[in-house]
């Protein structure tokens, strides 16, 4: 697999306005293993997206309809934030999505939870989750409660 054949051009095409984003796309498509490129390319409800939140005017990202169970949507939407955000947090954020597509928002051997089987494959493909001084913003809230 090669990233110039059409299917990778289609995957790329989206962020063809942001030249830093692509190209961090391009690094993690290279990345990944070849059986997970294959199956970004042979389904046909696997696609990208650029998530471009503008204020006023909101965002629009289409995605394929859902099919029976376990055929749903497949979509890696990306902000152009990623762009001129710290690169390993950009990169990890972006491997991360890709884990998510891939595991079809499961989990990943033991690990059941989504969100935890999707950075512990992101760092099985080399980007790991960098601590919280790489990220561009504060953390989340959470709805755990602080015990005081």
């Amino acid at each position: 697999m090669t990233l110039n054949e059409p299917g990778f051009c289609q995957l790329l095409e989206p962020f063809a306005d942001f030249p830093e984003l692509l190209r961090r796309v391009e690094l993690v498509l290279n990345a990944i293993p070849p059986e997970v490129q294959q199956d970004f390319l042979e389904d046909p409800r696997f696609q990208t997206a650029l998530h471009h939140f503008i204020p006023g005017s909101g965002t629009t990202v289409k995605l394929a309809v859902p099919g029976p169970a376990g055929q749903g949507s497949r979509c890696v939407a990306l902000k152009p934030r990623l762009a001129t955000s710290n690169e390993r947090f950009a990169l990890y954020v972006i491997a991360h999505e890709f884990a998510h597509a891939w595991l079809r928002n499961g989990g990943w051997g033991e690990i059941l939870d989504s969100e935890e089987a999707a950075d512990a494959l992101a760092a099985h493909w080399g980007f790991e989750k960098p601590p919280r001084k790489f990220w561009p913003f504060p953390p989340w809230p959470t709805t755990e409660r602080q015990e005081t």
